[in-house]
């Protein structure tokens, strides 16, 4: 079953941002802010955010690796595990 968005309107977010960030914050669940009854933004905490970042890094560079591939370039296979365990290792701090 999926699960069901949180959403505040804007003037909610207005009259009371500090709570509203302590929620995102400790549930770790995205924000829908609405405007107008229309999606406007997300809020997610800055925890959330910068694993969101950490893993499009990951995603453009096994793009990239594929890209190279595909021309003919390779690695070893040894440091690419050893590069991918250093990144997850990062991913844990």
């Amino acid at each position: 079953m999926a699960k069901i968005p949180n959403i505040v309107p804007i003037t909610d977010l207005r009259q009371d941002a500090t709570s509203i960030v302590k929620r995102v914050t400790s549930s770790r669940d995205p924000l829908i802010i609405t405007q107008r009854g229309r999606a406007a933004a997300v809020m997610v905490s800055m925890e959330t955010y910068e694993h969101t970042q950490h893993e499009l890094e990951i995603l453009r560079l096994l793009a990239s690796g594929e890209k190279e591939i595909e021309a003919g370039k390779g690695y070893d296979l040894d440091v690419v595990l050893a590069e991918a365990d250093s990144l997850l290792e990062g991913m844990k701090h």
